[in-house]
């Protein structure tokens, strides 16, 4: 049996019509994940709808709605193989109305692509990706400066933009020695898996190659283990199974665990007997891991889906209040002191009051703007105090990132998105 091939979760970003969909559907095409029937399929679809030359984008567009306006709504999960990885794309919508799906593609990716059009640099949407990419933990990116085509592959075009975007990467925290640029045409198929003839100025490598160049995140094993649950069953004969996914740390048999909050939020305690994974048992279960867990001295009434089980030496944080790094996405009016939504941490949705807000930054390069402002709206981000109205797990950025993140959504639409920087600690013994 061959080598699994290493996973890794893509998200590609940047401003609209930069050519994100386009450089994607070229991407999947010459690195065979899309068949030459399809694609004249897509040209057929693109021609009659009198958009000739977007049968690449139409590869993730596959909406109607999009085809027909052109732009990207939603996230297209689409996966694809190169020599090295096998990667699930993200395909993240670049207009402003959309920025929420980003922000769910963001928070589930391990690495980013950034699309800038050569002809345009940077651009609004462009500066907001950056920001929220970084913000939401997406450490590894690359950049394509794309549509080379159109400058007739112009290499101070490509410096004066690449150099841009440098600037930008700098303000937001990313090492800019580390990120990889390529020049592409993802119209033409330059630089995307094929090396282009149009520009013998640029040796680095395609957009593919890129890509595997990327290292794959290590998996945090040697963090506490926390592993939230989102649901439990009680199987006859066997008795009660939690299932989640271990997010770090190691879980194995024979082993205490505490659950908590648990029921009376003070935790509850218990003893795994068997792991098991795609009905196989595990010595082990490891970060990434889809596990249910056979448990003695837990009863079906004690843990609730939302509850993190970790080890009793070291217990999941439970916070009475938290300081949060917070972004609003899309808000009907403004976010105030008093506001109570319903946050989503893990698996656990939580509604908590938002009792002072400390500093407005601003989006592109966090800096305090302004001090206890009244009001937050669309884009502004801040830090803000948080109060849980019910017991709830959530760990500081800098100790465990994998439970410090968090979205904030109110009527079927994601407000705001965010991680904990800070947290008054509940102490279960009393």
């Amino acid at each position: 049996m061959a080598k699994k091939k290493e996973h890794l979760n893509l998200v590609v970003i940047g401003h609209i019509d930069h050519g994100k969909s386009t450089t994607v559907g070229r991407l999947m095409f010459d690195t065979g994940n899309i068949s030459d029937q399809q694609l004249r399929k897509f040209k057929e679809m693109a021609d009659e709808a009198g958009k000739g030359g977007w049968e690449f984008a139409y590869v993730l567009d596959n909406l109607k709605e999009e085809r027909e306006r052109g732009i990207t709504i939603d996230l297209a999960h689409k996966k694809f193989e190169t020599d090295k990885y096998y990667f699930t794309l993200i395909d993240a919508p670049g207009h402003k109305d959309f920025v929420k799906n980003m922000i769910t593609g963001a928070s589930q990716a391990d690495v980013g692509c950034l699309v800038v059009d050569v002809n345009d640099g940077v651009m609004a949407q462009t500066k907001e990706h950056v920001f929220l990419a970084r913000t939401l933990g997406v450490d590894q990116l690359m950049v394509i400066i794309n549509k080379m085509d159109m400058t007739n592959y112009d290499q101070s075009k490509y410096d004066k933009t690449k150099e841009q975007v440098q600037k930008l990467l700098k303000t937001v925290g990313y090492k800019v020695d580390k990120v990889q640029f390529v020049p592409t045409s993802g119209l033409k198929g330059d630089n995307v898996a094929k090396k282009s003839e149009n520009m013998d100025w640029y040796d680095g490598p395609t957009m593919v190659e890129a890509l595997d160049n990327f290292d794959v995140p290590e998996k945090p094993v040697d963090l506490p283990l926390r592993l939230p649950i989102q649901d439990v069953y009680n199987i006859t004969g066997i008795g009660l199974v939690p299932v989640g996914r271990v997010e770090t740390g190691i879980i194995k048999p024979g082993e205490k665990i505490i659950a908590v909050p648990g029921r009376e939020g003070k935790g509850v305690n218990g003893e795994v007997k068997t792991v098991e994974m795609h009905h196989e048992q595990m010595p082990q279960a490891e970060p990434g891991d889809n596990i249910g867990f056979n448990v003695r001295g837990m009863g079906k009434k004690d843990i609730a889906r939302g509850d993190v089980v970790g080890h009793p030496d070291d217990v999941p944080t439970i916070a009475t209040e938290f300081t949060a790094h917070m972004v609003i996405l899309n808000h009907p009016t403004v976010v105030t002191v008093g506001y109570t939504p319903v946050f989503h941490i893990h698996t656990a949705q939580v509604a908590c009051q938002i009792t002072a807000i400390e500093k407005k930054l601003n989006p592109a390069t966090g800096e305090v703007e302004e001090e206890n402002p009244d009001f937050l709206k669309n884009g502004d981000a801040a830090i803000v105090k948080i109060k849980p109205t019910t017991p709830l797990v959530i760990e500081k950025q800098k100790d465990i990132p994998q439970l410090s993140r968090f979205a904030i959504r109110d009527s079927g639409t994601t407000v705001a998105a965010g991680m904990c920087i800070d947290l008054v600690k509940k102490d279960i013994t009393k």
